[in-house]
């Protein structure tokens, strides 16, 4: 999506030969920005970004807004300025550039890569599985509001993209914390964290552990009945991974087999979702 936008502002060899030598109604080098057209000016922003000064090219776009707040070139220098800060890393004025955009031109033709920089200033920060996690809430709502309000855009299906990745990232952070109770012997606590995956990240490469580790939660609070069921859907849905076939090896070690059994969560999730039995 970026390579978008840089097609965009990128110079011509030939314009920006003009630009460097002075030609007339070009950009004059070392010339005050306030002695120079919004034109002149977004000019040279443009060139500082081709040069690979984003930080500079931020604050030129910034000096269009403020010295001719009413042309043509300040509302694409503002969402120039959100880019500029994006290139630059710095997230948080590249987001306020980007809300600042789209409180002022909500249905211009930039609004959608407005809204999609704004998600980028908070999806681009997640790094790591262990840090707090949000960030990530904030990147799955701007990127919702994405694909809500601009479905058509060409920014849509990366900001899809995007959004599963980052829900996975929500998904690998529980699953984290639970195999770090697991592995102390808080297994109620580690079953919570489990249930969660599989409750409310179902769709994530998660899920297959998420129940084998449930089906070891369960074992080891004695709650028979879940583990069976945990194993049930494992075997239904994910028959051919490794985490069926080592909760399989545990439940019949145990004399269990991997079926439905009792009256809990699993069972119902197992009736409702892969039998269709809703009543």
């Amino acid at each position: 999506m970026l390579e978008n936008l840089r097609r965009r502002v990128t110079v011509s060899g030939a314009a920006l030969s003009l630009l460097l030598l002075g030609a007339c109604g070009g950009e004059r080098i070392g010339q005050p920005l306030d002695a120079m057209t919004a034109e002149e000016i977004y000019q040279r922003g443009e060139r500082q970004i081709n040069e690979g000064n984003p930080d500079d090219a931020a604050y030129t776009f910034g000096e269009i807004e403020r010295l001719y707040p009413y042309s043509e070139f300040a509302q694409r220098a503002l969402i120039m300025q959100a880019y500029a800060y994006h290139r630059d890393g710095d997230y948080e004025n590249s987001r306020a550039s980007a809300q600042r955009f789209l409180d002022f031109y909500p249905a211009e033709q930039d609004a959608p890569y407005a809204a999609y920089l704004l998600a980028l200033s908070y999806y681009d920060q997640i790094d790591e599985v262990g840090r707090d996690q949000g960030l990530t809430f904030q990147a799955l709502q701007a990127l919702r509001a994405v694909i809500e309000r601009y479905p058509d855009s060409e920014y849509a299906r990366s900001a899809i993209l995007k959004f599963d990745l980052a829900f996975d990232h929500l998904a690998a952070k529980e699953m984290e914390v639970g195999r770090y109770y697991l592995k102390r012997g808080h297994y109620a606590a580690a079953a919570n964290r489990f249930r969660t995956v599989v409750e409310d990240f179902q769709t994530t490469i998660h899920t297959p552990e998420a129940l084998h580790r449930l089906v070891e939660c369960y074992l080891s609070l004695g709650l028979v009945a879940e583990a069976q069921s945990a194993g049930a859907i494992l075997g239904h849905n994910y028959r051919a991974t490794e985490w069926y076939e080592t909760s399989y090896a545990q439940l019949t070690g145990q004399g269990l087999s991997a079926e439905v059994s009792g009256d809990n969560w699993l069972a119902s999730i197992y009736r409702q979702v892969l039998r269709g039995e809703w009543l």
